[in-house]
């Protein structure tokens, strides 16, 4: 099951107490004070994990709570530090403070961390108080407590590419028959409704990773549709595809639903390279779709592919490695 968003509670450990004790040995009779500090409290830390790709573990635990710092002891000795909490997430992980909104840390790349909540700081012992005129302190520090904060994890998925387009454009079927993906198909809108990865394999030694992104319907900026779950996906691809079905009497008004409510959900999203993707060519004359004058103006790569036939797809893979390089380029990597 694919989970994209979820809201836990973190505590961090409580600090230990400094301890109130005095030197006591055979031949000292009135030793000084000897209390140890207590231990700091356990951290909770968040990390990125690639082997992950869903937050659906915190659907059933909502409480993640570090181990408190032990008190202090006599002869001066410390108590341990409470063991830090880590918690794994997905890469493309980000971290919102529910009660501001915050975002709170963003993690991208593998093992990538950041420290939700800090532990409690430990007391200091009876043997920090001492002093000329008071040598005797009958009172220790008590340990800090915790950090305790509501956080909002929400994912977005990293891909070179993503596939957007209307319900039913094809997405699903281009996936599984590009990757070793296995998206749920079938002839009916949203279809679709969890996004869903696969690496498709170019040449010898090369891949790209393809995201399939939920039908999008006009509105969806708004929420129409489930439109804001899914949109968030689209922001982390470096490349966009506009799957459009060849035997549509409208291509060019499809597109520019689906232009403008990726510009009203992120205007910079349409800064990235893109391509337009007819899909069920096999349904439709392709010189009939050629000779629009209108498809000419829309300035950006077109590639007619079958999904079903396999028409397109070798010309297609060539198109979308050529823009992810060029996205690679302008992104300076």
């Amino acid at each position: 099951m694919f989970i994209d968003q979820a809201k836990i509670t973190v505590i961090a450990g409580n600090g230990g107490h400094g301890v109130v004790s005095f030197r006591r040995e055979k031949f000292v009779p009135k030793g000084g004070p000897d209390g140890g500090d207590g231990g700091k409290g356990g951290d909770i830390i968040i990390k990125a994990d690639s082997n992950l790709h869903t937050l659906l573990d915190f659907r059933y635990k909502r409480i993640f709570k570090a181990k408190a710092g032990k008190h202090g002891q006599g002869a001066k000795k410390s108590g341990h530090g409470g063991a830090d909490l880590i918690i794994r997430v997905p890469c493309g992980t980000i971290i919102r403070n529910v009660e501001t909104n915050d975002l709170v840390a963003d993690l991208i790349e593998s093992e990538q961390e950041f420290i939700v909540a800090r532990g409690g700081k430990g007391g200091k012992g009876n043997q920090h108080f001492a002093t000329p005129t008071k040598r005797t302190p009958r009172y220790a520090q008590e340990g800090r407590p915790g950090e305790t904060k509501e956080i909002q994890l929400e994912l977005k998925l990293i891909a070179d590419i993503g596939l957007v387009g209307l319900p039913n454009a094809g997405k699903s079927t281009l996936l599984a028959r590009l990757s070793a993906a296995t998206p749920k198909i079938a002839d009916y809108p949203f279809t679709t409704l969890k996004p869903n990865l696969g690496i498709v394999k170019y040449k010898d030694h090369q891949s790209f990773v393809m995201a399939d992104i939920p039908g999008l319907i006009e509105g969806a900026h708004q929420g129409k549709g489930l439109g804001l779950k899914f949109l968030r996906h689209v922001e982390r691809t470096k490349v966009l595809a506009f799957l459009i079905e060849s035997n549509s009497e409208n291509i060019e008004e499809n597109y520019q639903i689906l232009r403008n409510e990726l510009k009203l959900y992120k205007t910079e999203l349409l800064k990235r390279p893109a391509i337009l993707i007819l899909t069920k060519n096999d349904l439709v004359e392709e010189k009939t779709i050629k000779k629009n004058e209108k498809m000419k103006k829309l300035n950006l790569p077109i590639c007619m592919i079958s999904s079903v036939t396999g028409r397109g797809l070798e010309e297609l893979k060539e198109q979308i490695w050529h823009l992810i390089e060029k996205a690679d380029n302008e992104a300076g990597k």
